[in-house]
């Protein structure tokens, strides 16, 4: 078994003949490799925003904004982020604020602020040089075995395995390899076979086609498999149940919750806004102070803002659904006659106003601000 983060060695066999040099065989899996490659040349993708000037960086920034989503919801994300921050220093010098507010709606910002962790690191390290070693590529925040190998092998000339969801998808069906293939001994198997399958040659284009494929072919739930260029010998396939593979860990009816949102709005047209602790739902971004749903939103409003709000209103409810949970938020919207000053005392706290500066919103609130205060009438 090959150890974590070390690719599995390629074996060759060699036949020997009395009248001729020896010659060469490659082992059967070569031949996935040419299939795979020749079919990326003729139908794989190749016009997406981070297969142009590939740079490490630009792999980088492409792979985080992947995990979890689809890619064409990252096409536009990564085109703004690489407008405003194309390279590591400048990614490295701007604020967290600035970071989050062009990850807003993109889901999961932990990984925005691992991309900015990671990028100062690198600024104070390297002067902003990726490193082209496996270790020291995953000791950086927010950067898994598969994102380094990606990095590597599509930016750097390393031969690495990559093993995302997609590429997990392939293989496990390719092999028929039951089980849960994020965890023990399956995952151990996937990666084995990860190294295994990764030719020594045009191994950049490798790493892409067999994520290609898992994207646009092998799909969870209806595989093209008269597509696949791998289907003559898909063991899934021949099983006739590609889609029992990966195995799906059980549903469980997901949780709801509910709360409610302070949409506090003062005389000058002002937001006010509670940055949320780093850890948790909507870590590090801005959103309107939340109480629980029996609460009063008067009462709130007088202890938070040390005054009685003019009027409140109960806005439409709505709900917002995260990967593990369902919230159901009722807005509070409330006015008040001063600019509440003294809770500024508290630099959790900011009165924000749409179009002055750019802040990280939790995509609720950018949604309840939008309804409130369209962009045509901003300044």
């Amino acid at each position: 078994m090959t150890p974590p983060g070390k690719p599995a060695t390629t074996a060759h066999v060699t036949r020997t003949d009395s009248a001729t040099a020896p010659v060469q065989i490659p082992p059967p899996h070569a031949h996935i490799a040419t299939r795979l490659l020749a079919w990326f040349d003729r139908h794989g993708r190749h016009d997406l925003p981070w297969q142009q000037g590939i740079t490490p960086y630009r792999v980088w920034v492409s792979e985080i904004m992947l995990q979890q989503t689809q890619v064409n919801t990252v096409i536009p994300y990564f085109t703004r982020f690489m407008t405003r921050f194309p390279d590591v220093k400048t990614l490295a010098d701007a604020a967290e604020d600035e970071v989050l507010h062009h990850w807003t709606g993109l889901g999961y910002y932990a990984r925005a602020r691992n991309l900015h962790r990671a990028a100062r690191v690198l600024q104070d390290t390297s002067d902003g040089v990726f490193p082209e070693t496996l270790e020291d590529l995953y000791a950086l925040p927010g950067i898994g075995r598969s994102t380094a190998g990606a990095i590597l092998s599509i930016a750097c000339g390393v031969r690495a395995p990559i093993l995302d969801g997609n590429v997990k998808r392939v293989l496990s069906r390719f092999r028929a390899i039951a089980g849960d293939p994020s965890r023990g001994e399956t995952l151990q198997r996937l990666w084995d076979l990860a190294g295994e399958f990764t030719p020594t040659e045009r191994f950049a284009e490798y790493t892409q086609a067999i994520m290609d494929l898992g994207a646009t072919l092998c799909t969870r739930s209806r595989p093209a498999c008269a597509l696949c260029p791998l289907a003559e010998d898909c063991m899934a396939r021949a099983e006739g149940t590609p889609t029992r593979y990966p195995s799906r860990k059980q549903t469980r009816r997901i949780p709801e919750r509910r709360c409610q949102m302070l949409v506090i709005r003062n005389p000058s047209g002002e937001f006010l806004l509670e940055k949320r602790p780093a850890s948790g739902i909507w870590g590090g971004l801005w959103s309107f102070p939340e109480i629980d749903a029996l609460e009063d939103p008067a009462t709130c409003c007088d202890r938070l803002t040390g005054e009685p709000p003019a009027s409140v209103h109960q806005g439409t409810a709505f709900r917002h659904t995260f990967s593990h949970f369902h919230l159901d938020i009722s807005p509070a919207l409330i006015r008040v006659r001063g600019l509440g000053r003294h809770v500024l005392e508290d630099q959790r706290y900011a009165w924000y106003k749409p179009g002055q500066r750019e802040l990280g919103l939790a995509a609720p609130v950018k949604k309840l601000i939008d309804a409130l205060c369209p962009a045509g009438a901003r300044p």
